[in-house]
């Protein structure tokens, strides 16, 4: 299992060396180069030679990438310019990531409770009511656009209904203690129960929006899985032993059914962050999705860096946990990893 473990380090490693490589390439292959990107017209003649100096642009490419890589290593990405002028892209970053893994969390927790059992229950009842209006809201999950999606809920349960809020993580003026955060989790942690429930109140539409996809795949891939465990010889043989309903449902079926959907759900949660752009815009979420517009929009260069650094990482690293987990869940990846070693 160490062994397992250390060889997907390495490539975890490797991935993020490439995407050094190619962002830096990226920063050099930008109109006027990277100077220009970071000043814009506003740079004077002296102040383009100062950044030159200090970027290390006169140094031959290789001490140049290797400078770059060691700023990058020790946090150094420069300030921001447009998200938030002149504070340090790292720290609009810190500022920003809780609030988008809230909502990440949020969201694919709310498609693993609602898609797992939907899709294991879909497949048992096959043809029935309930099968085909799982499958038929999910085709509407995957077929609307997630923006779509967002301000359909936002003018019928915010505006229209003014049943929830229509933006922002809490309410404006709350008296709110700041620990993690996360605000939901802060106002848990100080006991503040009715910040924790504005919090949780606000969090609520931004994250049904962004699970909406999530939830249409995990359950198609649920429902196909479980369908083809059913089938299965070992699972008509536990049932002609007459072992109990729960043994054979959690044992052989559920388990047996877990490695696609583990699957599913790795990829699904590390492609949570191009959703949360368009979530965030829409419910006014200050976490690093809208940092990301705002960046492109405002050719904030510092802090693309740091977010498309920050988001690759994050995607490498889940589907590293998914890895090691099939190893947890099926023994066999564990025993096919020896014998190739």
């Amino acid at each position: 299992m160490l062994r397992y473990a250390f060889r997907r380090v390495l490539q975890l490693v490797l991935v993020l060396f490439v995407l050094s490589v190619l962002l830096f390439a990226w920063l050099r292959a930008l109109p006027g180069g990277p100077v220009s990107a970071l000043l814009g017209d506003r740079g004077t003649a002296e102040s383009r030679a100062q950044l030159r100096e200090e970027l290390g642009l006169d140094e031959p490419i290789f001490v140049q990438y290797f400078s770059f890589l060691g700023r990058a290593l020790t946090g150094n990405f420069g300030n921001s310019i447009g998200v938030a002028p002149g504070m340090p892209a790292l720290e609009v970053f810190s500022e920003r990531f809780p609030a988008t893994i809230e909502l990440s969390f949020m969201a694919i927790v709310l498609a693993l409770i609602t898609a797992i059992p939907l899709g294991y229950l879909a497949a048992r009842r096959r043809g029935g009511w309930l099968d085909n209006a799982g499958i038929l809201s999910s085709l509407v999950g995957i077929s609307v656009p997630i923006f779509f999606f967002a301000f359909l809920l936002k003018w019928i349960f915010a505006i229209e209904l003014g049943w929830l809020p229509t933006g922002g993580r809490q309410t404006v003026g709350i008296d709110a203690t700041r620990v993690t955060g996360f605000f939901v989790l802060d106002g848990i942690l100080t006991q503040e129960w009715d910040a924790a429930w504005d919090a949780l109140v606000h969090l609520l539409l931004p994250s049904i929006a962004l699970a909406s996809i999530p939830f249409a795949v995990i359950f198609r891939i649920t429902r196909a899985s479980v369908l083809d465990v059913l089938d299965e010889d070992y699972v008509r043989t536990a049932r002609s032993k007459g072992l109990a309903k729960r043994v054979i449902r959690d044992r052989h079926i559920l388990r047996n059914s877990l490695l696609p959907v583990v699957t599913t759900v790795g990829l699904q949660t590390g492609s949570l962050l191009s959703g949360a752009v368009l979530t965030e815009t829409v419910f006014a979420w200050h976490g690093i999705g809208e940092a990301l517009a705002l960046g492109f929009e405002r050719k904030d260069f510092p802090v693309l860096q740091v977010v498309i650094i920050a988001g690759a990482a994050s995607y490498v690293l889940i589907n590293l946990l998914v890895d090691l987990s099939y190893a947890l869940i099926d023994p066999r990846i564990r025993t096919a990893q020896k014998v190739g070693s």
